[in-house]
This record gives C-alpha cells, sequence and structure tokens, in this order.
C-alpha cells in the first residue's frame, strides 16, 4: 500500500496505489490547491482520513531541492521534512525526491501514446536521457544509462543563468536584470517567465497591448494562461511574440540540458505548459531553437525529443520510486 504525491508551487496530488500481480495499480485520487494548507501533513491527513486508509510506504516528488532528507519548494512557502512525514503517516521512513526525478522514474511506466515526438529524424535511442519541464518554475533532471537501465537523478538547472544569444536576447536580460539582478533560465521559462516576457516586450514598446488584452490581464487570476490563449489564437502580435519567444526558449534550454546531459537516450518534455502548447511545439519553432547547437548540431540532430502528454508521470514515478527504495 502506497501513499504518492506530486508536490507542485500551486497543487498537490496524491495518490493510492496497491502492488498487484507485481504491477503499481492506481485506487484513489486527489487534487489540493497548495496555498490553502500550511504544510503537507495536513493534506495527507485530511486525503488518508476520508478513505481509512494507512500506507506501508510512501514517496513525494517535490518542486525544490532536497539536502539530507528535507525540501525546501522554491515557489511555495513550505519545508518538507521526510522524518517529520514518517511520524505523521506511522512508517519508518519516507522518500523525498525532486518533483522532475519522480517524472524520470515515471518514465518507465508510460507507453507510446503518452508522448508526442518533436523529432522525426531521431534514432539508436540508447544512452543517458534528460527531462525538462516548465510550469510554476523550470525543473530538470538526469536520467544515467548503466547499459540495461535508466537511474534518474535530480538537478537544479532551471536555476541556472540565462543565456543570451541574439540582441534581443540581452535587451530581456538587461530588462530583468533590473528586476532580480541575477536572472535565471526559470526567470523566462515558466509561467512567470511567460508574463515577464509579455511585460519587457509591451514595456519596451516593441509591441502594442491591445486594450481588450490589458482588460483581461486585469480581471483574471492566472495572466499567464490569457497570455499564451493571445498567442495560440494569434489574437494579437504582442501575444504571438510573447509564446513565439517563450518556444524558442524551451527548445534553447533543452539543447542546453541535452548536451550537459549527454541525452543520446532522449530528452523528455513534461510540466503544465507543453500540452497546452502542443500546437505552437510542432510547428517547428521549438526544433528549430534545439538544433541550433553550432558545432554540436550533429550530436543532438538525432535524439529523440518527445513531449510528456500523461499528467500522472510524476505520482507514477513517485509511487514506483517507494517501490524501489523505501523499506
Amino acid at each position: 500500500m502506497i501513499l504518492a504525491g506530486d508536490i507542485g508551487g500551486t497543487k498537490v496530488n496524491l495518490a493510492w496505489f496497491e502492488l498487484r500481480n507485481g504491477a503499481l495499480t492506481q485506487t484513489a485520487f486527489e487534487k489540493f490547491p497548495s496555498r490553502e494548507f500550511s504544510d503537507l501533513e495536513s493534506i495527507t491527513r485530511k486525503f488518508l482520513a476520508r478513505r481509512n486508509l494507512k500506507p506501508q510506504a510512501a514517496a513525494f516528488g517535490v518542486a525544490g531541492a532536497i539536502k539530507n532528507g528535507v525540501a525546501h519548494l522554491t515557489n511555495l512557502d513550505w519545508t518538507i521534512d521526510s522524518k517529520n512525514l514518517a511520524r505523521e503517516l506511522q512508517i519508518p521512513q519516507v522518500g523525498l525526491l525532486n518533483d522532475l526525478e519522480a517524472n524520470a522514474y515515471g518514465i518507465s511506466a508510460l507507453t507510446e501514446k503518452d508522448f508526442i515526438s518533436l523529432n522525426p529524424n531521431a534514432k539508436n535511442p540508447v544512452g543517458n536521457a534528460a527531462v525538462i519541464a516548465a510550469g510554476t518554475g523550470l525543473g530538470e533532471a538526469g536520467m544515467l544509462w548503466d547499459g540495461k537501465r535508466h537511474h534518474p537523478f535530480a538537478c537544479e538547472g532551471g536555476h541556472s543563468d540565462f543565456a543570451a544569444k541574439t540582441d534581443l536576447d540581452i535587451a530581456l536580460l538587461q530588462h530583468l536584470r533590473a528586476q532580480f539582478g541575477r536572472v535565471s533560465w526559470e526567470r523566462v521559462l515558466s509561467g512567470a517567465g511567460s508574463i515577464n516576457i509579455y511585460k519587457f516586450l509591451r514595456d519596451t514598446k516593441r509591441y502594442e497591448e491591445p486594450a481588450w488584452l490589458a482588460d483581461e490581464l486585469k480581471n483574471t487570476a492566472n495572466p499567464a494562461a490569457v497570455i499564451t490563449a493571445a498567442g495560440l489564437e494569434n489574437k494579437c502580435e504582442l501575444g504571438a511574440q510573447t509564446l513565439n519567444l517563450f518556444v524558442t526558449y524551451y527548445g534553447t534550454e533543452t539543447a542546453n540540458l541535452a548536451l550537459k546531459m549527454m541525452s543520446l537516450g532522449g530528452v523528455y518534455i513534461g510540466g503544465g505548459i507543453a500540452p497546452k502548447i502542443v500546437s505552437k511545439l510542432t510547428d517547428g519553432q521549438f526544433m528549430k531553437a534545439f538544433l541550433a547547437v553550432g558545432r554540436m548540431k550533429w550530436l543532438v540532430e538525432e535524439m529523440p525529443v518527445k513531449i510528456i502528454l500523461n499528467d500522472n508521470t510524476a505520482l507514477l514515478g513517485a509511487a514506483e520510486y517507494a517501490r524501489l527504495t523505501v523499506k
């Protein structure tokens, strides 16, 4: 009996898994708004009490860095301590892993229908792999190939420095430095990142903001979704160019990660944003940016690049991690 969780800056997904005939089977699921709770313990308590469940093992994918069994969420004012959670759940130990590491564990449980391939020239997918996911923040993880299977591991590459390539990128970097000082990839490649790009293009007078869009942004709790919709539907030049730049940066940083991880086995694109902008990710702009790596184009041009469509991948991965490693 395994309790698994996917803990993000905006939502917490919990699921109950049972091991049947050697395979994990999900038998319960619930989504909670993160910011309506003060800690993870109160959410797990509610989930289990409603169903009168007692776990034998538990693991949680967390959107943040983990050190010595303690996770500090990047986009939520929570600290999660695995020892405190174990006491709450009355089990010997709890597995905490980065949410992208959880996604990496979950990939092995997916089938071809859970992916959309972006690279028609992909060949011989054998070797290390990587996962990148833009959502509330920007997550990245690696998957070490030992000749038989992949071993996922966490990293915090989303917080590495944003690398400007064009004059427009340099102008954006200078604009964001005035606000944040140091500018990471997450500042341009996340929900908040799309807003940052939009405001830069608007405030530097590169594109005019239509009155109807300004009104919509004033009356929404999710400005990133409004901006993305304007770009997808090509309702205005400002929205379209914001989305174009966002997708370009997605392709660029995916290639950066692929090179660093030597991802001959493939690069997987997860997170909440990618499935919502599939039509844009598949129009050629993403792969154009992915392949623009100069002398290393020969290395990346045959790498599989796939969008993950299954939004339960991190939950599946957390459950698999608990099954494999938590005693």
